[in-house]
C-alpha cells in the first residue's frame, strides 16, 4: 500500500462530504437570492438525496470492472467542476440541474472508496483503516459546513462553491499521485444484488442506517433557520455545527481507535445510544439556546462514527462485495436524507418547530431497537467471503 493512500480516500470522503451538505449551511442566502422559500431551498437537499439513493448502486454495477484510482479521479475531477458550474448558475433551476448531475456522479466515491480501502489492507487492519477514511466525513462537519455557512452569509454563497472546488482539485491530484493502479473488488452484477438481499444481517444493517439518517436529517437540515425561531439567532447555526462536527471528528476517531477491541456491533450499540440522547435533549430543550447547543456535543459524537460502523461490518460481513454493500449503505443514507429532509419540511412550513425533534426521537429510537436485533441475525454464508 502506497504511503498515504487512506488519507487520500479520506480527503475525497471530506470533498465528497461539503459536496453533498454544502446547500445546508447557505439555506437563507440561496432562498433570498432566488425568490423562493427555505423549504424550496430545501429541494436541492430531497432531491439530490433521491438521486444519490438511486446512482450509488447503479453506478457500483456500472463500473464495477473500472480501475479504481481512474475511477475515484474521475469522480473528483467531474465534482469540481460542479462546484464552479454551480457558483455561476444565474437561477435555481440551473443551480438544480447541476447538482443532480454532479450528485449522481458523486453517489460513486464514498462506496467505492469504502471498497477501495478493504482491498489495500489485511482483514485486522480493515476496521480501522475503513474508519480513517471515513473521518473526511467529520471533518466535512467539523470544518466545511461551518466554514460554508459562516463564507455564505458573510462572503457569499458563491464564493463558497468556488472554494469547494478548489479543494476537489487538489484531491484529484493526491488521489492520481497515491492510490495504486490496478485495484479491482468483485464484479457487480445481479447475482451480487440477490446475494445481498437474500441475508437477515444485510438488510438489517441497510435498515439502520435508514432509520437513524431520517431522524437526524428531519433536524440537522433546517438548523440553520430553526435557530432564530427558536429563540437564537442565525449566527448560533455556525456554533452549532462547528460544536457537531469538531465532535463528530473526535467521535470517529474514538471508534475508529476502539472497534478492533470492541468489535463493531458493540462501537455501533454505545454510539446510537449516545446519538439518541443527543437528539432527544435536542427535542426536550428546543428553545432554550444552551440546550440545544449542548445537545450538539452528543449527537455530533456519534453522527460519523455511526455511519462508520455500518460501513465496517457491511465489509466485514462481505469484503469481496464491500464496493456493493456499502454502496446500498450510501443509498440508505440518502433515503434517510430525502424522508427526514421532506418530513422536517413538511413541519418546517407549518411551524411545527417543535415537533420536529419529536419525530427525529422517534426515528433513532427505531434505529436502536434494530441495532439490538442485528446481534442475533445471521452472518452471510457465501462463497464470496
Amino acid at each position: 500500500m502506497k504511503r498515504f493512500a487512506p488519507t487520500a480516500l479520506m480527503i475525497g470522503n471530506f470533498v465528497t462530504g461539503v459536496s453533498i451538505i454544502a446547500p445546508a449551511g447557505m439555506l437563507p442566502e440561496l432562498a433570498h437570492e432566488f425568490g423562493i422559500t427555505i423549504r424550496e431551498a430545501a429541494l436541492l437537499i430531497t432531491f439530490g438525496a433521491v438521486v444519490l439513493c438511486i446512482g450509488s448502486p447503479v453506478t457500483a454495477w456500472l463500473t464495477s470492472r473500472f480501475d479504481r484510482r481512474l475511477l475515484l479521479s474521475a469522480t473528483v475531477g467531474v465534482m469540481a467542476l460542479a462546484q464552479f458550474a454551480s457558483m455561476i448558475a444565474p437561477s435555481f433551476a440551473v443551480l438544480m440541474a447541476v447538482r443532480l448531475v454532479m450528485l449522481a456522479v458523486a453517489a460513486l466515491f464514498t462506496p467505492q472508496a469504502a471498497g477501495t480501502a478493504a482491498l489495500m489492507v489485511p482483514p485486522e487492519r480493515r476496521g480501522s483503516t475503513m474508519s480513517h477514511v471515513f473521518l473526511g466525513w467529520s471533518l466535512a462537519l467539523a470544518v466545511g459546513l461551518p466554514l460554508i455557512t459562516y463564507v455564505a452569509g458573510n462572503i457569499g454563497w458563491r464564493v463558497a462553491f468556488a472554494g469547494i472546488g478548489g479543494m476537489a482539485l487538489l484531491n484529484l491530484v493526491l488521489l492520481v499521485w497515491r492510490i495504486p493502479s490496478g485495484l479491482k473488488g468483485a464484479p457487480v452484477d445481479l447475482a451480487t444484488w440477490r446475494e445481498l438481499a437474500r441475508n437477515p444481517l444485510i438488510v438489517l444493517l441497510l435498515l439502520i442506517t435508514v432509520l437513524q439518517t431520517c431522524g437526524q436529517f428531519t433536524v440537522f437540515t433546517y438548523l440553520a433557520p430553526l435557530f432564530p425561531r427558536l429563540g437564537g439567532s442565525g449566527e448560533l447555526a455556525v456554533i452549532a455545527f462547528g460544536i457537531f462536527g469538531v465532535l463528530g471528528f473526535i467521535g470517529n476517531v474514538v471508534a475508529s481507535r476502539v472497534v478492533d477491541s470492541w468489535g463493531a456491533y458493540r462501537t455501533s450499540l454505545v454510539m446510537m445510544s449516545v446519538l439518541l440522547i443527543g437528539i432527544a435533549v435536542w427535542a426536550l430543550g428546543a428553545g432554550v439556546v444552551a440546550i440545544m447547543l449542548g445537545a450538539m456535543v452528543p449527537w455530533g459524537f456519534a453522527f460519523s462514527a455511526i455511519n462508520s460502523m455500518q460501513q465496517v461490518r457491511l465489509a466485514g460481513a462481505a469484503p469481496l462485495l464491500a464496493s456493493a454493500s456499502v454502496s446500498l449503505n450510501t443509498s440508505g443514507l440518502y433515503i434517510g436524507q430525502a424522508i427526514g429532509s421532506g418530513i422536517g419540511g413538511a413541519l418546517f412550513a407549518r411551524e411545527l418547530y417543535y415537533a420536529i425533534g419529536y419525530v427525529g426521537v422517534g426515528f433513532v429510537v427505531l434505529a436502536l431497537g434494530a441495532v439490538v436485533a442485528s446481534r442475533r441475525a445471521p452472518p452471510l454464508q457465501s462463497a464470496s467471503t
